[in-house]
């Protein structure tokens, strides 16, 4: 078996912040402190594991081609039924015969993605893995959960001794080549009935006795799990916190003092799925000892992590969940669609599972256009022009498109129909490969001429019951 290590690492969260003391004021309470991450209209567990996915590839230098396998957890993929690890495969522009696994259902999902990953590299089946670990959960409205219900997303690059990055450069991920190195893993499960959802049922439902579940579930599994690891005083961790206190209990329990986690949680709060790993990122930024506990659904398992060296964007962890934009209770429900507006909305003219979709899926999601084989200029979309726009030649081969470029010119619309919401940016841009195109903006604001821009994946829509994925420009800040 190959030692396993981790050559990089990525961050997200939503993009919006609701302070806990605007939840209980809405419910007639008083107190609160900190804030949540929560998706914008746009955003959901699949743009935020792309997100955090693209920025782990970029610091560990590792080119998506070299990416065998994909493991992704997430409470809640974007589908209940469908290509939700296809959508991300080919939004991240990994391989078609990429293998891997979608785990879901419970918020242990990041770390049986982040197990599975770990074996596949180790039996030699993968070189190179990537895990990542996303949500964006609904909190039942009212409940003590919601002014703490964030969302994020963590992802990891694992590597074998040998493994490549871009450059072809060898990354020996072995003990003694330093690095972070994949040591021990616990696994723990007992068949309780702890936060839930039912089949149908829009929000998360808390545990039903919040005094049983921490005595004679939570406590025991996550202390049980962490003893069993046998990581030392020293040890970083990252641990569980449903309700805010029970992260300090499992501490004490360990005997940890301020685990890196807890700023995480004071970050974004708790983002399900993404939060052990999440957690862990810090831990990765220095050398030592570190070891996470991830718990959900029954099931608790702990990892350990010797940090030899630092692991490429883990120190930009904290960072990476900084910021978003201050948003009232009201304008937070119609973010997570729990209240929405009476009237008409306009329907696209052509269903998601068509034909149109099923042939455009490819060139939207990874981002495609056509070059010229005869003067080599760029035309987008490829299936809107299957002739150069440049030469009018008939031979166009299929390229990425740069991730960034400059606005050539642009309109803010200030009345939209449903789904769609006002005001909405559209820009023309310039990308850095040469290429123009034209795509909506995350938000207006920033939006001018000759302003930098990125191009991130968003949520466009979600219609007849299937969400619609393209590329939106974000104004890059100074």
């Amino acid at each position: 078996m190959s030692h396993v290590g981790i050559l990089g690492a990525g961050a997200a969260a939503g993009s919006l912040r609701l302070p806990a003391a605007a939840v209980h004021a809405a419910w007639g309470r008083s107190g609160g402190r900190g804030a949540a991450a929560i998706c914008a209209s746009d955003e959901d567990t699949l743009t935020l594991a792309w997100e955090a996915a693209t920025a782990a590839l970029h610091a560990a230098g590792v080119d998506p081609d070299l990416v065998g396998h994909l493991a992704w957890g997430t409470t809640r993929p974007p589908f209940a039924e469908g290509p939700s690890h296809a959508y991300l495969a080919t939004a991240l522009s990994l391989r078609s015969d990429v293998e891997g696994a979608l785990a879901a259902g419970s918020t242990h999902a990041g770390a049986e993605a982040l197990v599975a990953a770990w074996d596949a590299v180790a039996s030699g089946a993968a070189p190179v893995a990537l895990v990542v670990a996303s949500d964006a959960l609904l909190p039942g409205l009212g409940t003590g959960f919601e002014p703490r219900c964030g969302s994020g997303a963590a992802a990891l690059v694992l590597g074998a001794s040998g493994a490549s990055g871009a450059s072809g450069d060898t990354a020996d991920t072995g003990d003694t080549a330093g690095g972070a190195t994949l040591v021990r893993r616990v696994t723990r499960s007992h068949p309780v009935v702890d936060r839930y959802r039912g089949d149908g049922e829009p929000g998360t439902r808390e545990a039903y006795d919040a005094r049983l579940f921490r005595e004679e579930v939570f406590l025991p599994a996550v202390a049980g799990v962490g003893d069993a690891l046998v990581v030392g005083d020293a040890t970083r961790w990252s641990l569980p916190d449903p309700d805010g206190r029970l992260g300090a209990a499992a501490a004490r329990r360990l005997g940890a003092t301020d685990p890196p986690s807890a700023a995480v949680y004071t970050a974004v709060g708790d983002s399900g799925a993404a939060a052990a790993l999440l957690g862990l990122l810090p831990t990765l930024a220095t050398p030592g000892p570190a070891a996470m506990v991830a718990y959900g659904g029954g099931r608790a398992t702990g990892v350990v992590v010797d940090v030899a060296a630092p692991v490429a964007g883990a120190a930009a962890t904290l960072d990476a969940l900084a910021g978003g934009r201050e948003v009232t209770y009201p304008e937070a429900l119609r973010a997570r669609g729990q209240l929405e507006a009476t009237g008409e909305r306009v329907e696209m003219g052509l269903p998601p599972g068509g034909a149109a979709f099923v042939r455009g899926n490819p060139e939207m999601l990874g981002l495609l256009g056509g070059r010229c084989v005869d003067c080599g200029t760029i035309s987008t979309p490829p299936s809107i022009h299957p002739a150069c726009v440049g030469c009018g030649g008939a031979k166009l081969e299929p390229v990425a498109l740069a991730r960034a470029g400059t606005v050539q010119t642009y309109v803010v619309n200030h009345t939209m129909p449903a789904p769609f919401e006002a005001p909405l940016g559209l820009a023309v841009l310039d990308l850095d490969d040469g290429a123009r195109l034209m795509l909506q903006a995350t938000e207006p604001e920033g939006l001018e001429i000759g302003a930098s821009v990125d191009l991130v994946l968003r949520r466009y829509a979600v219609e007849r019951g299937i969400p619609v994925y393209g590329f939106k420009a974000r104004v890059r800040r100074a």
